[in-house]
């Protein structure tokens, strides 16, 4: 099962994607039956578009069994998140910017 789920993509996203996946929900596209090879030529797709157009959000996910919690995840316009087991939980683990972390040390740590 191939989920992508779109946010303020172009017109031109959301075509492409009714043309291979079912639309459930706007904005939400499944693919019930998509084979690997086919996943990739559309991740390469919205990846090349992304690149060029540099607007909204494209979140794709995938049952991956080696993978933490059985499935893949990947974003185009936000920031990276990636899954990790932890002590037989499956979490979201996004990494921080430079800013990001100074910011919290200066909160959690005043001096």
């Amino acid at each position: 099962m191939v989920v992508v789920v779109t946010n303020d993509v172009p017109m031109r996203f959301r075509g492409f994607l009714a043309s291979c996946m079912l639309e459930i929900a706007p904005g939400v596209y499944t693919g019930p039956g998509m084979k690997a090879g086919v996943r990739d030529r559309v991740r390469t797709v919205l990846q090349e578009w992304h690149s060029a157009w540099k607007q909204g959000s494209v979140v794709m996910t995938w049952t991956d069994k080696k993978a933490p919690g059985g499935q893949q995840l990947r974003m185009l316009g936000l920031p990276a998140k990636e899954l990790e087991a932890l002590h037989g939980i499956v979490l979201v683990r996004r990494h921080l910017a430079p800013e990001e972390i100074e910011s919290l040390k200066k909160e959690l740590f005043p001096q």
